[in-house]
């Protein structure tokens, strides 16, 4: 489906990113079912016959903004990761990137939320092109011994959703900024997994009786 009209000019392009930006905030604060194109247009300071010179319908910018972001997104990681030495590296970097790029744009964000309401095939299509090109990668990291043998496909939806829900609760629950701190301690999980070993119990007790403790005074 042909989602949106390319404009030729600089202009047409200034007129576009307005329209979607408006579009973007709106969705996320409002949600798809309440925005109309009307609000759109009058968000984006355009006509309403100026919105259908770029898209034939609303469905069509929610596609483009969830298509945008899958590719903003993905040339990002690309390009943080680029120097990573061995695919840990690759994956600490490339969860960084992510929760930033989630933070910064935090009205996409939540349109990928909403897509599973508005349109599921986009929704499906978002995540399986991204789990697509996650599994080479892990692939490629399981032959060389750095990934544990776990299916791919599986493996790039576990990964994956750590990294949303994660920003979920960071960024849209408790609206806070994605701190170092925040990477350090996801991907400890990553690295080690949910369960201590033998060798980690007594540090596991330790460290267990001093949270309890945290707890108390809070």
């Amino acid at each position: 489906m042909h989602l949106v009209n390319k404009p030729k000019t600089a202009r047409g392009e200034e007129t576009l990113q307005r329209i979607c930006s408006a579009a973007e905030e709106l969705f996320a604060d409002r949600g798809y079912y309440n925005t109309q194109i009307g609000d759109i247009a009058r968000k984006a300071g355009v006509a309403t016959g100026t919105f259908y010179i770029y898209f034939p319908d609303k469905i069509s910018v929610f596609r483009y903004l969830l298509n945008e972001l899958g590719h903003q997104l993905r040339r990002e990681i690309r390009a943080a990761a680029a120097g990573t030495e061995n695919q840990q590296e690759a994956e600490y970097v490339g969860l960084r990137t992510f929760l930033s790029f989630a933070s910064k744009h935090i009205g996409l964000f939540k349109i990928i939320w909403q897509a599973q309401f508005v349109d599921m095939e986009a929704f499906k299509e978002y995540y399986e092109t991204f789990s697509a090109r996650y599994i080479s990668h892990i692939s490629d990291a399981q032959d060389r011994g750095e990934f544990a043998d776990i299916d791919p496909v599986y493996f790039s939806y576990i990964l994956m959703g750590i990294y949303n829900f994660v920003a979920l609760k960071c960024i849209v629950f408790d609206e806070k900024e994605p701190s170092e701190e925040l990477v350090q301690e996801v991907f400890k999980f990553i690295r080690n997994g949910a369960f201590a070993t033998s060798g980690d119990s007594a540090g596991a007790e330790n460290g267990g009786a001093e949270r309890k403790k945290d707890r108390r005074k809070n």
